[in-house]
């Protein structure tokens, strides 16, 4: 018998560490060196680094990077993101819990390395204001904003969601300079306050900017090469419309879509079209799936995708059932499921479509 418990442990620490089966080894080396390192049991880095706001934390500083064309130039042209997006990933967390918790032998030579491997990473960019410039991944100053979006990030994410910071936000940032300093970032922010300052410099300069990059990546970042299994926030709702109370396949349909690792709603049979956009509107997903099986079903259908594409357009939809005819192939953002086989494929298709918009 299958253990879904034990598959998603072990895909979620493939997407974290790179491997699905053992400790890494770098992990049990953290252990090792001369002194306990820059952060101690304790600290602000700890108690921050170490609770679940981090994977929000991620994904902002991620965004908040991005905004910086100089930054972004630097991942478009030279990463392999797209190929190895996992990979990268994994490398990025080895260098914060190294410095988080490794000696501080080890937490000089994890940065080092990276400064090394950024070393040829240099280009051209058009900033805020429209001016060709240069850029160099070691650039202090592009070492800065990457160091301060992170702080931010971080810190940003555990006030709303974690637990109270051993000496307040103003340690955090104080402790995590060590980091920036590292990295090669000039006197970086000791205080909170000192850190907004900064970051307030450069929306007022409009250095930062929202280009087709920042939409490529967003895109990126909202529909990761993540296994089905580590997409539970990919919610999509299964209904039968209104007058429609056959949903035995609608319900395997469901089934499939729930042991593929979505966040499935079922709303069951016979709902009526406002019931219908009012749940659309309160789960938000990114696919709904619609049956008709009846004859009289096809015209509600028809009417339900229609007014489903008006209200929310980024929906994926798939629709099936005996009632489906091939009209249903020529409704503009629909797709038609044949057969139950083909609906996982068909639902991370739409997933995919519904997040790139």
């Amino acid at each position: 018998m299958r253990n879904l418990v034990r598959e998603w442990q072990a895909e979620l620490k493939q997407t974290f560490t790179g491997t699905r089966d053992a400790v890494p080894a770098w992990v049990p080396r953290l252990a090792e060196g001369d002194d306990p390192g820059y952060h101690r049991p304790g600290s602000a880095v700890w108690a921050v680094h170490g609770d679940m706001p981090t994977i929000v934390a991620g994904i902002r500083a991620l965004l908040m990077q991005a905004l910086h064309p100089g930054a972004l130039a630097g991942v478009h042209d030279h990463s392999r993101f797209r190929e190895d997006p996992l990979g990268r990933l994994a490398g990025t967390i080895r260098w914060i819990f190294t410095v988080s918790y490794g000696s501080t032998g080890a937490a000089r030579a994890a940065s080092d390395w990276v400064l090394r491997v950024h070393g040829p990473v240099r280009g051209d960019y058009v900033d805020g204001h429209g001016v060709s410039r240069s850029y160099a991944a070691n650039d202090p100053e592009l070492l800065r904003w990457v160091h301060i979006a992170f702080t931010d990030a971080f810190l940003s994410a555990h006030k709303i969601w974690g637990r109270t910071i051993p000496g307040g936000p103003d340690a955090y940032v104080r402790e995590w300079a060590h980091a920036g300093e590292l990295m090669g970032v000039e006197s970086p922010p000791l205080s909170e306050e000192a850190m907004r300052r900064q970051l307030d410099h450069w929306y007022d300069a409009g250095e930062l900017r929202s280009d087709e990059r920042v939409a490529e990546t967003v895109a990126f970042i909202r529909n990761p090469p993540l296994h089905p299994a580590l997409k539970p926030g990919y919610r999509v709702l299964f209904a039968a419309v209104e007058g429609e109370h056959h949903v035995v396949g609608l319900r395997m349909a469901a089934s499939l879509a729930l042991h593929a690792g979505f966040d499935v709603r079922m709303l069951g049979p016979d709902l009526p079209l406002p019931a219908l956009l009012a749940a659309i509107g309160r789960h938000e997903p990114r696919v709904v799936g619609l049956s008709a099986t009846m004859p009289g079903s096809a015209a509600r259908l028809v009417e339900a995708v229609e007014t489903i594409d008006a209200a929310a357009p980024d929906v994926g939809m798939l629709v099936g059932g005996a009632a489906v005819d091939r009209r249903f192939e020529l409704l503009p953002g629909v797709t038609v499921c044949r057969h139950v086989t083909d609906l996982v494929g068909q639902v991370e298709a739409l997933v995919q479509r519904a997040g790139s918009n």
